[in-house]
């Protein structure tokens, strides 16, 4: 469990794809500022409802373990359906935070699906003047990347609210959001830890800007101007749930699409509960998939990062330059992710 005092520790030890319709972005758009002790932040739910009773009570308490203070969204409880409210409610409430002054960062209380439907009704123009570090994954991947097209600044593929902020977890996103270093993020010693070795699938180093996310949700977003310019990019991708002909065919629709011939480099995080759904789809393999779309890319690719639905997973940097060395299987930060 990780408290104030647990932060202060650590503290102290660590001292675009197609034609868009949209503005084109500042050469150096603005970074996100660096959280400190004692900063508000805000809990959003952009997405699925909060259904279990325990949901924001747990997120609030790692707000707070981190010496942080949490500030709700005003319709951070609200149901309808499986969604967290009223598309309008709920994206009302992320533009609110972008808007506050007294919010330094947001984090999604959860993910599950309904991020895309409200990139419409975001308040843009606040969230271009007021860069914040948005935190989240799975379905707050809609979000990361709309931010990355339309806002160009940076912000964090880690842990939602609610979930559990285990040590890397944690480790990695003050290193990367209180302290603005530049770590080295991964490897073999990484993945020993948490016992999923990796795989180099084909050798190399590359840089580029980190883009990616959940692999579903990216394939949603192809076709629309939501989804920033792949080209040149360092590409990671996760997923949930999927069963391995429905990754091959979505990387199928990456590669149709252009996205996998532009890139500079993949690493493919973890699928988790990616089972073959019956015996005929058993006989091919999840590696097998990943081999046949990455492995003839002509770049450096590595899978089995930390990456995804699993404990102690990395926080990414998202939309900032990174260099993929797939034979360490290790990211490292070109810059800060913060001012």
């Amino acid at each position: 469990m990780i408290d104030r005092r647990a932060a202060l520790g650590v503290m102290g030890a660590a001292m675009a794809t197609a034609a868009s319709p949209f503005p084109a972005l500042a050469a150096s758009p603005a970074k996100p500022p660096r959280l400190r002790i004692g900063d508000t932040v805000g809990l959003v739910a952009p997405a699925s409802a909060v259904t279990l009773p325990y949901e924001l009570d747990r997120a609030q308490h790692w707000i707070r373990g981190m010496g942080l203070v949490p500030k709700l969204g005003r319709h951070v409880d609200d149901r309808n359906g499986y969604l967290a409210g009223a598309d309008v409610d709920r994206a009302a409430d992320v533009s609110a935070m972008f808007a506050d002054a007294e919010v330094r960062a947001i984090f999604a209380v959860r993910g599950g699906w309904g991020g895309a439907r409200i990139l419409p009704l975001l308040d843009w123009q606040a969230i271009r003047a007021n860069p914040k570090l948005l935190i989240g994954y799975s379905d707050t991947t809609a979000l990361h990347l709309a931010i990355a097209q339309r806002a160009g600044f940076a912000t964090i593929h880690g842990p939602n609210g609610a979930s559990r902020w285990e040590k890397a977890s944690w480790e990695s996103l003050w290193r990367l959001a209180f302290t603005g270093e530049m770590p080295v993020l991964g490897g073999a010693e990484a993945e020993g830890e948490v016992g999923r070795p990796g795989r180099t699938i084909a050798g190399g180093i590359a840089q580029g800007r980190l883009l990616g996310g959940n692999l579903t949700i990216l394939s949603t977003l192809m076709g629309t101007p939501w989804l920033p310019d792949m080209g040149g990019a360092i590409l990671f991708l996760e997923d949930v749930n999927e069963a391995v002909y429905r990754v091959d065919r979505m990387l199928q629709q990456l590669r149709l699409a252009g996205v996998l011939d532009r890139v500079a480099g993949v690493v493919f995080g973890q699928c988790t509960r990616c089972d073959a759904e019956d015996q005929e789809q058993a006989s091919v393999t999840l590696d097998q998939i990943l081999d046949h779309h990455l492995g003839g890319l002509g770049v450096p690719v590595f899978t089995g990062a930390n990456i995804g639905h699993i404990t102690n997973q990395l926080s990414l940097p998202h939309g900032i330059r990174v260099e993929l060395d797939a034979d360490a299987r290790t990211l490292r930060l070109l810059e800060p992710l913060v001012a």
